[in-house]
């Protein structure tokens, strides 16, 4: 996808990033300490994660420092999470205030903010245009959590109306979680195949093949889960005319159609939720979140219609910590900044930013980039080769980015970055893929 417009602002911004820009020697890369820390501690962690040799201990907006000064812009917010920024001054009073009232009661209680939370959800979800049914709130700890919930419930009310009515139906490219539920919806064999035998009863489909679905959907179907952007999949957005076909399936089988906004909703499109600007003839029975509902706080959430409502009952799911009330307060915080239209329309701007240099650096370098491509700031450009080696390159000179699948690089900022630290962080790119274009 191409993006023609050109920004009179752009040439303004050279001096303003070179002069906000830190110098390499800051850059705890060029030294040892950190790596003297992590090899010290490494042993005592499982082996779950590759990860550089660095050692982050403070944060400011969209600003990481490591433990040696060094100075980084960033580009990921925690995998999309921290969306209003790293050390939010209001959210760090809230989680105080709120912990010297009371952190956790258990749901064997009602709290000031479990309930208000999902009644705000709910209200903003329609009054934003998303998931025009929304009545209901199930709060859980993290998006793997939320899509766990949203699984169980769909196989529940399959299992109402037939005791084979189990199936679901997933899409390629997609990611769902690492538990053993969404893990099953997670087709993707490097995941996947340590842990079989998974679930059963999950059937694969194409991202935006109609056809494939056509295959696969039947009356034995109980929900169909995709992200109408995928994320971890490469950046992907799902056509609007594919969702809207798709829920019609759902609808002439009885199956619910499950959307999994974790990474692309909260206002990363520039609407409170992706599709929230298909129409309503793409709106979903079931809706999971999480990543910036908490701004690094853990809090997930499975939002649902009165139609899934009917068949649950009381012991039928449950969570120790989901719905504290300080995750919730965090989570209304949040909630009420980022379906701000005020806000969305400055994501958008911010977007258009990024779109128009990302589509100058593929013009620079078309040998090498072949797609820009996603929405809001959930965007990304796809490489014809590994693109990882350039990620450390950038990180060297102080930008911190990350791969999604596809040889895609992934940017998914804080939703609030100021424009100046945009120009800043694309320079930053520009000369990383200059270095490694030069050294081929």
């Amino acid at each position: 996808m191409k993006y023609s417009l050109r920004l009179t602002t752009l040439s303004v911004a050279k001096s303003i990033r070179m002069a906000q820009r830190p110098t390499a020697s800051k850059y705890s890369t060029q030294t040892n300490k950190q790596e003297e820390f992590v090899k010290e501690r490494e042993n005592y962690t499982v082996t779950t994660y590759a990860r550089p040799n660095l050692v982050f201990e403070k944060g400011q907006g969209s600003y990481l420092w490591d433990i040696e000064g060094g100075k980084y812009i960033d580009f990921t917010a925690g995998i999309a999470v921290t969306a209003l920024g790293h050390a939010n001054p209001k959210i760090a009073e809230i989680l105080y205030d709120q912990a010297k009232k009371v952190i956790h009661t258990s749901n064997l209680y009602h709290n000031l903010w479990t309930s208000e939370l999902s009644k705000q959800l709910v209200e903003k979800t329609k009054e934003s245009g998303g998931m025009k049914d929304a009545s209901r709130v199930f709060l859980a700890n993290s998006g793997t959590e939320a899509n766990e919930a949203a699984l169980k419930f769909a196989r529940k009310y399959g299992k109402s109306i037939a005791e084979d009515k189990i199936e679901f139906i997933t899409f390629e490219t997609s990611f769902h979680g690492r538990s053993m539920g969404a893990l099953s919806v997670t087709p993707n064999k490097k995941y996947q195949a340590p842990f079989a035998p998974l679930i059963p009863g999950v059937k694969v489909a194409k991202p935006n093949d109609i056809h494939s679905v056509e295959k696969l959907i039947s009356d034995k179907t109980c929900g169909v889960i995709l992200e109408p952007i995928q994320g971890e999949g490469g950046v992907r957005p799902m056509e609007a005319k594919f969702l809207a076909k798709v829920r019609q399936l759902c609808d002439e089988h009885n199956a619910l159609l499950i959307y999994d906004e974790i990474q692309c909703g909260l206002g990363r499109t520039g609407n409170l939720w992706a599709h929230g600007k298909l129409g309503e003839d793409t709106h979903p029975d079931i809706l999971t979140m999480a990543k910036a509902l908490g701004n690094g706080y853990p809090i997930g959430a499975t939002m649902i219609t009165e139609k899934v409502e009917s068949v649950l009952k009381v012991g039928d799911h449950g969570t120790t910590y989901g719905g504290n009330p300080l995750g919730a307060r965090v989570g209304s915080y949040v909630l009420q900044q980022v379906s701000d239209k005020a806000f969305l329309k400055e994501v958008e701007q911010k977007s258009e930013i990024f779109k128009v240099k990302l589509s100058e650096l593929q013009e620079k370098f078309p040998d090498l980039i072949t797609d820009v491509r996603g929405d809001g700031l959930l965007l990304g450009i796809e490489f014809n080769i590994d693109p990882a080696p350039i990620c450390g390159i950038a990180r060297e000179k102080g930008l911190l980015i990350i791969t999604a699948g596809g040889n895609v690089i992934r940017f998914v900022p804080a939703l609030n970055i100021e424009s100046k630290v945009i120009y800043e962080g694309l320079a930053i790119l520009e000369e990383a893929v200059k270095e490694f274009a030069e050294s081929q």
